[in-house]
């Protein structure tokens, strides 16, 4: 069997004037990185006001498990089977990171027969949008602490200083440091840490603003700290918007590529979904709806982080509505779900099944009832897959009302995408109330509980000291009509990664809390989340290699 990577190789793609031209758009727009990648000006956006937005589907998922769920794979594939039957349709996705690629969880790319091209460059450098927000985070740390070196005019408080620096790449080793060492010529020693740059708040302004102003006003926003009379003091204060905005002006422009069957794809930013909101760029989503009668997105993890955060974050910034949302399955990881070990995944097992399925009844639950929207599940088929498991999920998801399609875009690509395309086309004219998990006007920390009791399931919410006495910090300044942005694990409902299924009786803990003024958001760390991963015991990097005319192995 082809890996992912050979399939991808072996694809004649088209050139990507080509692949504009097939979106409708004009060659003056584009913005060639070689011959398969393009930046599209958002120009487009300006001259193309008055076109009628088309359809938005989100793609979301279950709690994803080492069994694989195939969310991105799905979403492609999706979009290349609404191609099949005639639509005029364009994929919107996120870049990969480059600390997942060469950690545990591989490319973000799709797979199988369902991709979008060229993998390698995707999922490696692509056209250096990561390398700017990790320039323009880092530029601001250095100006702050080249600020308190020149005198600090501003008072900043050397022991308040709430930025930090970025590179994208596990690392647990930068979690925590102590910078300027080695004398006074080198500055103040002070203690400092690094993220990765998905989870900066550069990464999060990028995605979320709406033009190079906007751009610009945000990065001002940011705050950096706090001086020594307890104020904030922001990027603006530093005057580093100019130059961050500098750097950044060309990543805003979303990158335009195509999948293996030569439908347009837009794939642009990329923040974790489990430490930041998930969700690619409001500017390629927006362009998409302004060139497509069928928009395809995804947003990171399960449900119940990056859809939520997709709609109550990205929804409720840029003013979208979504027309129908995918949850994508597998039987594997339901059994896994349901306490099945991952080497007896291949049996047939209906208990286990049963125990698990509550995961994704639950995810569909969130999403049609605590926000209105109509739903399909996507069944990620596998061979081992039997007859009597896909009966029971079809069962326990009709009881809710909701139709279960199977999905076999890794196999057959667009032609395995068909039967859900046809599905999803008939949920985009299904009449719906979108609804927000909770409103503006709720306080910080009921804006919490009501994402943790609603959408999580939890029992209540646990404020830890330092979080309530910056949420209290943060009212008082203003914030507190702002969103919150959940940073929880990923692989259970709870803050607590053992927590399989859908579990009950437990509550949600809230150790810290930071505010991204630039982005627009609060964000809450739950449990034991950290912004910065590190590298497994057998990092996918050991896997990866080049020969000598430049051809990339190991990318799955």
């Amino acid at each position: 069997m082809l890996t992912d990577i050979a399939i991808a190789q072996a694809c004649e793609k088209q050139h990507i004037r080509e692949v504009a031209s097939t979106a409708g758009i004009e060659e003056k727009y584009l913005e060639q990185y070689g011959n398969y990648k393009a930046k599209v000006d958002y120009g487009l956006l300006r001259d193309r006001a008055d076109r009628p937005d088309g359809k938005l589907i989100l793609v979301t998922a279950i709690t994803p498990t080492p069994a694989g769920e195939g969310k991105t794979t799905t979403t492609i594939g999706l979009a290349d089977g609404l191609k099949k039957i005639g639509k005029n349709v364009m994929v919107a996705l996120r870049e990969p990171s480059l600390g997942p690629v060469f950690g545990i969880k591989g490319g973000a790319a799709g797979g199988g027969y369902a991709q979008v091209v060229p993998m390698e460059d995707i999922n490696l450098h692509f056209t250096g949008d990561f390398h700017a927000i990790g320039a323009a985070n880092n530029l601001l740390a250095a100006m702050i602490d080249n600020h308190i070196h020149q005198g600090n005019a501003l008072r900043i408080d050397a022991r308040r200083i709430t930025w930090k620096r970025a590179v994208d790449m596990n690392d647990r080793a930068l979690r925590d440091i102590v910078v300027s060492l080695g004398g006074k010529a080198n500055g103040f020693p002070r203690q400092d840490g690094f993220d990765i740059t998905v989870a900066s708040e550069i990464m999060a302004i990028l995605c979320l603003a709406s033009d190079i102003t906007d751009l610009k006003a945000r990065l001002a926003r940011i705050i950096i700290g706090y001086n020594l009379d307890d104020e904030p003091v922001t990027a603006g204060d530093l005057h580093a918007q100019g130059a961050m905005a500098a750097l950044l002006k060309d990543a805003l422009k979303p990158n335009l590529v195509q999948t293996l069957e030569h439908t347009p794809a837009f794939v642009h930013g990329g923040p974790f979904a489990n430490i930041a909101h998930g969700c690619n760029s409001v500017t390629a989503t927006r362009m998409a709806l302004k060139t497509g009668d069928y928009v395809v997105t995804e947003a990171g993890f399960g449900a119940d982080l990056g859809a939520e955060k997709f709609l109550d974050i990205k929804c409720r910034m840029a003013g979208l509505t979504p027309s129908a949302v995918v949850i994508v399955a597998t039987v594997r990881a339901l059994k896994m779900h349901g306490g099945l070990a991952k080497n007896q995944l291949k049996n047939e097992d209906l208990a286990a099944l049963e125990k698990g399925l509550p995961n994704l009844l639950q995810h569909v639950e969130n999403i049609t009832q605590v926000y209105g929207l109509p739903a399909v599940v996507a069944i990620n088929r596998f061979p081992d897959d039997t007859e009597a498991e896909l009966a029971l999920v079809e069962e326990k998801c009709r009881a809710l009302g909701v139709n279960v399609v199977l999905s076999e875009v890794w196999m057959k690509g667009g032609e395995g995408g068909k039967a859900l395309a046809e599905e999803v086309v008939r949920l985009c004219e299904t009449p719906s109330e979108f609804r927000f998990c909770y409103e503006d006007e709720l306080s910080l920390k009921e804006k919490i509980e009501a994402v943790a009791k609603r959408i999580y399931h939890a029992d209540g919410v646990d404020f830890l000291a330092p979080a309530v006495k910056e949420l209290d910090k943060l009212e008082s300044l203003g914030y507190g009509r702002l969103p919150v942005c959940m940073a929880k694990t990923q692989y259970s409902f709870s803050d607590d990664a053992a927590k399989l299924g859908a579990p009950r009786n437990f509550r949600i803990t809230v150790r810290q809390v930071r505010i991204s003024a630039g982005a627009g958001f609060v964000v809450v760390l739950t449990g034991d989340i950290m912004t910065m991963p590190g590298l497994p015991k057998k990092p996918a990097a050991e896997n990866i290699d080049v020969d000598e005319n430049g051809v990339i192995t190991g990318l799955f």
